[in-house]
């Protein structure tokens, strides 16, 4: 059985992807065979599409950290034949060959029944940037931080930051939106924001070891001195969750913000939480979470993933890019 794929090859330390036909891998033990209905675009498959060290283990490789599909031969009672399911993170789209694929072939215990009242191409609307999302706020929420200040959201217009912005303010918190994009006022605003600031007026004062405590609670997308300068701003039992570092790896905090507000720095890793906390995750998107993503979503083919991954890497990108495989 043949498959089409974006397969990433490598020739001479260039890096190129191209759409292909691929035979199917015959069904091994612990492990499912699915049928990919949708996929989505994110951060990490763009930098897997371009050779980035550290991410795909070796070339030729199928980028595509999120899978939505149907099981096509299972080896185990977990799953029958025609199931719907989804898959993010773990190694996906890094050691095995990802959602870029019409056909994927993945250890069952990463592999999910997808709730019924979610479609797959909603599902990967949300894929791995809204688990992230949704893990944030999760965080904020378990520590009862207060809604009498706003919650700052960095990187809003990027995936995980746009779908931060629609979960707290459905639930409830004021939302300030912090961007480099700030001619997508429009678009932060429907996405629930109520306020939009801009990155550089932002970063444009020195951090303060403490400064005044604007917000009761942050997701950063960003990391780098943007995490630096949003710990200092913190109020009193806030909580920060920290999911990116697009803006550095390193940062520079003072102990204040902890020992004398009692924040919390709450680190989020989605690719890796255990199962049970992503079942919890997916059924609180589909039900009581759920926000439409049809205004920050673009659906596009296989074909046409090459702009779309060089747009997410120049950080042109806006909202979510869901992968339709198929006719």
């Amino acid at each position: 059985m043949k498959y089409k794929a974006y397969l990433v090859e490598e020739n001479e330390g260039l890096f190129t992807g191209s759409v292909q036909e691929l035979e199917a891998p015959s069904l091994e033990t612990g492990k499912v065979l699915i049928k990919v209905h949708n996929s989505s675009l994110n951060y990490k498959d763009a930098l897997a599409s371009t050779g980035v060290k550290g991410v795909v283990r070796s070339y030729p490789f199928v980028p595509g950290i999120d899978v939505s599909g149907e099981v096509l031969e299972c080896s185990s009672s977990k799953f029958a034949v025609g199931d719907k399911v989804i898959a993010t993170g773990y190694k996906i789209g890094m050691s095995e060959f990802g959602g870029f694929g019409g056909i994927v072939h993945l250890p069952e215990d990463w592999v999910l029944k997808c709730p019924n009242n979610l479609s797959h191409f909603k599902a990967m609307s949300y894929g791995t940037a809204g688990i992230t999302a949704a893990a944030c706020v999760k965080k904020i929420l378990d520590a009862e931080v207060t809604k009498d200040l706003p919650v700052l959201v960095s990187g809003a217009t990027g995936g995980v930051g746009s779908i931060a912005v629609g979960l707290l303010s459905k639930l409830g918190y004021e939302v300030h939106a912090l961007t480099g994009k700030v001619n997508e006022t429009e678009i932060l605003k429907s996405m629930g924001a109520s306020k939009i600031i801009s990155r550089d007026e932002y970063v444009s004062e020195p951090t303060k070891p403490l400064d005044k405590g604007l917000y009761s609670g942050a997701v950063d997308t960003v990391g780098g001195e943007m995490l630096a300068k949003i710990l200092s701003m913190i109020s009193n039992h806030g909580v920060v969750s920290c999911c990116g570092n697009v803006g550095g790896m390193m940062f520079t905090s003072s102990v204040f913000p902890f020992i004398l507000r009692g924040i919390q720095l709450s680190g989020i890793d989605s690719a890796e939480s255990s199962l049970d906390l992503k079942s919890e995750l997916w059924s609180l998107l589909s039900d009581q979470w759920f926000i439409d993503l049809s205004n920050q979503t673009k659906s596009v083919k296989i074909e046409d993933i090459s702009s779309e991954i060089d747009k997410i890497i120049k950080g042109d990108q806006i909202g979510r890019v869901v992968i339709e495989h198929g006719e």
